[in-house]
């Protein structure tokens, strides 16, 4: 559980709410994600669009200590990060890019560009061979998908290939499609359903929600919102319901920190009030709570996504955001 103005993060007990242990977070940090076996979290340090950070912090899970941070070299303002096949995967908003980093390595070995503004959030498919990012000033989602192109003809003489020389003459190398689908003004906050069918895009200045097609990768439908600068978006592991956070609700004025809305009816279920504007949503394996970031009331709230309350709280720090969950094998 990060908190961005005190610059650290918090280690939760999620079953009494208590906090373990708080350690440093680096500078501007804005999303945490864990690694398979739950004893590393990495941190992007952001800074903005422009910023000239280019790190992503690492925390011991374990000791509950900061490690050595990752140097990225000129890659510049990480935000969105996803940790798949052993490899941790992040956006860069100044380049505009994806990037892929190898823990066992200890290097970047892979970077793609989107040729899009403020590539920002980002979702790695099981299999590797889908990834999801939404940019934020282009109002677009990408896909990005692997797939298979003739080598055109060329290719290495026969005999053993040179080390990351062309495939031979007639085989077909791997490479990467990217389609930008037009989604809304601020696209943000973003989810892919658990079949793997749709994406959900909540858009920030629009107060809709654009409804994308993965096979057709189009945009099916754009549905208006009741809730003020959509932030975070999440399904429940059932595929039944979309969370979806508002950093813009103020509570004197009463204004929905949270709308639940059903997937299949493409309604809204309930809007919550949790005491201010809310960013990450984090939610259970199993379903069973949502934790949801209230970021201008410097807590996070439990909510039961059986009954649809607010069954809880715990101090996050000031500014809490991102939100990951650790499990340890």
């Amino acid at each position: 559980m990060l908190a961005k103005s005190d610059n650290t993060v918090a280690l939760v007990d999620p079953a009494t709410l208590q906090v373990l242990a708080r350690v440093s977070a680096g500078p501007d940090p804005h999303e945490i994600i864990a690694s398979d076996d739950g004893k590393l979290a990495f941190i992007s340090n952001y800074g903005g669009p422009d910023s000239a950070l280019n790190t992503i912090s690492v925390v011991d899970l374990v000791a509950h200590k900061a490690l050595s941070p990752i140097d990225l070299g000129a890659l510049r303002s990480t935000h969105g990060l996803a940790f798949a096949g052993g490899k941790l995967y992040f956006t860069a908003e100044t380049n505009k890019v994806i990037g892929r980093y190898d823990p066992a390595s200890q290097r970047v070995d892979w970077i793609l560009g989107t040729g899009q503004d403020r590539t920002h959030m980002i979702f790695v498919s099981k299999n590797l061979d889908r990834i999801v990012t939404s940019n934020v000033s282009s109002g677009t989602v990408s896909i990005i998908e692997q797939i298979s192109q003739p080598s055109g003809g060329f290719g290495p003489p026969p005999g053993n290939p040179l080390p990351g020389s062309s495939p031979p003459a007639g085989r077909p190398r791997q490479t990467w499609e990217v389609t930008n689908v037009p989604s809304g003004n601020g696209a943000e906050g973003f989810d892919v359903s658990p079949d793997g069918k749709e994406i959900w895009a909540a858009n920030a200045r629009d107060a809709t929600v654009t409804i994308i097609d993965v096979a057709a990768k189009k945009a099916r439908q754009t549905i208006s919102i009741s809730i003020k600068g959509a932030n975070r978006l999440k399904f429940t592991p059932d595929g039944s319901r979309v969370l979806i956070s508002g950093l813009g609700a103020n509570a004197k004025a009463g204004d929905g920190s949270l709308v639940v809305m059903d997937v299949s009816t493409r309604k809204e279920i309930k809007q919550l009030s949790l005491g201010g504007g809310a960013a990450g949503i984090l939610i259970a394996p199993d379903g069973s709570r949502a934790y949801v970031a209230v970021s201008t009331a410097d807590k996070v709230a439990v909510v039961d996504l059986k009954t649809l309350e607010v069954t809880g709280q715990l101090a996050a720090g000031k500014q809490p955001d991102g939100l990951a969950w650790a499990v340890r094998n």
